[in-house]
């Protein structure tokens, strides 16, 4: 009898709080509705496992699998008087490598990923194996040239001598969001916060100078001015600073970032037309609808987003560059990332995962493109796995045969509509094909270096925000997983339901007694609920979960986040 009283209190308790929110109405994405609910064949990899199987062959000096390591150290002492160490960019890179170059060209973006993949899936990179890697990556802080920014080489005079790319706006941006995120997941770490500070400083006086006028291939942070070459302008560069900017103010505290961040956003948003390229657009969208929520803004969610999945349109910018949708063969390939018109289609792995990173948190900001972000990742996530050796048949590839090479740990760097390059004779009428440009970068790499380390260091993203359920092709997406400098009240879960009808989803709960709250439709799920309940998808549509305690009363349906006006 006593249990059962305690039992009754409990279920008062729980059922005794209100939610007061409002239905939020969804907003499709035009491209979005062009991919099929369901994609086919459907395929969903475990990609937390990948992540850490990732690491371990990536951090591993004596690896037994045939392609030998891919990781040295690098005792050039560049910028910061400590040692460093690199991965090679490409399997078997001809450029790098500890005796190429006296070890110094590898890049932050494979590096920085890595960390930070391996830092969201739970492996603590300040302590591993007698290395504090996360201290160690600091070296990419170029203070040599006076740049004072995180860059992706430690010297890049190095890397242009060895074969590495000129000045590429995007390449000196991303870098620093890349390790801002890092140092969110390992605080703490001696010597961050300094270059973090400084970062931050360099950003806000290039947006002082820029003044709205974005119309660069890349910006020279050691004489602040912006410069032109043969790479495309970068006007979405504007959103990569305001990514920045707003985690230094969320960091700092100092106004002067909001201030900055705001401003560069209202240069990205003030183009006429979609200057997509690579990743800072999407950083500066979800950046934009932060704002919108926490400080007040009102910056167009809807057109940036066409943009990025539209693509780019601009003849002097990367035209064609955008979201992919459709069929390759017999192979459903959208939401992948990439360029839309080379010979039909060619998609990045690194650039299809990076994209997921600002865009499942955005919508705890903007849940009216919870259902579009919900379908996208679905068909993104599935098409990711089609980089992997082992997940395509032989045909399908440049190295058929070798996926015991890494034991497809490495994904390929890209995935085409067709081969017009390598071997157009022997994929005629193949569609899609894996390959990778490694060959091209240099007349020493061999095939081999179509497997991309780069691509794939930046599986962790997936394997942090990516959940199966137990209904197949029904994803649960952590909202809070790269949600960087941000508060997380309560669990917040993205589930989007690609069938015609509703679908049953067993949730399971954080601890102690819960009630699931529906922000999409502004209703309970469950009460009560402790260890695992099921909630209800409707039929193609999306909930947007948040997990509160049992019985409390939550005024609106704002309470992901923090409103700051």
């Amino acid at each position: 009898m006593k249990r059962l009283i305690i039992l009754s209190a409990l279920l008062a308790v729980a059922c005794s709080g209100r939610y007061e929110g409002q239905p939020v109405p969804q907003q499709d994405i035009a491209r979005v509705e062009m991919m099929p609910s369901l994609p086919q064949p459907l395929k969903i990899l475990d990609w937390r496992q990948k992540a850490l199987d990732f690491d371990a062959y990536a951090f591993d000096f004596d690896s037994k699998l045939p392609a030998g390591p891919v990781i040295w150290l690098d005792d050039s002492r560049r910028n910061i008087d400590q040692q460093t160490f690199g991965l090679y960019t490409a399997m078997k890179d001809a450029r790098q490598g500890p005796d190429v170059n006296g070890g110094e060209f590898h890049e932050s973006l494979c590096i920085l990923h890595t960390l930070l993949g391996a830092g969201l899936c739970g492996i603590d990179k300040t302590d591993q194996n007698g290395y504090n890697w996360v201290k160690m990556a600091q070296n990419y802080f170029n203070t040599d040239n006076g740049w004072n920014i995180v860059m992706n080489n430690t010297c890049p005079e190095v890397a242009l001598l060895g074969g590495g790319y000129g000045r590429d706006w995007w390449y000196d941006v991303y870098p620093n969001i890349l390790f801002y995120a890092v140092s969110d997941i390992f605080p703490g770490v001696d010597g961050a916060e300094e270059i973090q500070r400084t970062v931050a400083e360099q950003f806000a006086k290039a947006d002082s100078v820029l003044a709205g006028n974005y119309d660069f291939t890349y910006f020279d942070y050691a004489q602040m001015k912006g410069c032109n070459n043969w790479i495309p302008k970068q006007q979405d560069a504007a959103g990569g600073h305001a990514w920045v900017l707003y985690s230094a103010f969320r960091k700092f505290g100092d106004k002067k970032y909001l201030d900055h961040a705001i401003s560069a956003l209202k240069a990205l948003e003030g183009q006429k037309e979609s200057r997509f390229y690579e990743i800072l657009l999407p950083m500066g969208i979800y950046t934009a609808a932060r704002l919108n929520a926490e400080q007040g803004c009102s910056f167009d969610i809807a057109k940036m987003l066409d943009w990025v999945f539209d693509g780019c349109t601009a003849p002097d910018g990367r035209n064609g560059w955008g979201i992919t949708a459709g069929k390759w063969g017999d192979y459903d390939i959208s939401g992948l990332q990439g360029s839309l018109i080379d010979h039909g289609g060619f998609a990045f792995l690194m650039n299809s995962i990076d994209v997921a990173w600002p865009f499942v948190p955005m919508v705890k900001y903007q849940p009216q493109f919870a259902r579009a972000i919900g379908k996208w990742m679905l068909n993104n996530v599935n098409a990711c796995r089609l980089f992997f050796p082992d997940q395509l048949p032989d045909k399908h590839q440049c190295l058929p045969g070798m996926q015991d090479y890494t034991n497809s740990i490495i994904a390929y760097e890209g995935l085409r509509y067709e081969d017009f390059r390598f071997n157009p004779k022997e994929h005629e009428g193949v569609h899609p094909v894996a390959l990778g440009d490694g060959p091209l970068w240099n007349e020493k790499n061999p095939p081999e270096s179509m497997f991309s380390v780069y691509s794939t260091s930046a599986v962790g993203i997936l394997g942090a925000i990516v959940s199966t359920t137990d209904v197949e092709g029904i994803l649960r997406l952590d909202c809070h997983a790269t949600d960087f400098y941000a508060s997380k009240p309560y669990p917040a879960y993205l589930y989007y339901n690609p069938y015609d009808e509703a679908k049953t989803v067993t949730y399971t709960c954080g601890q102690g007694v819960c009630d699931i709250i529906d922000i999409v439709s502004g209703q309970y799920l469950a009460k009560g609920a402790e260890g695992t309940c099921t909630i209800t998808v409707p039929a193609d549509a999306a909930v947007l979960t948040a997990e509160v305690p049992a019985g409390k009363t939550i005024k609106d349906n704002t309470i992901l986040y923090e409103k700051s006006y």
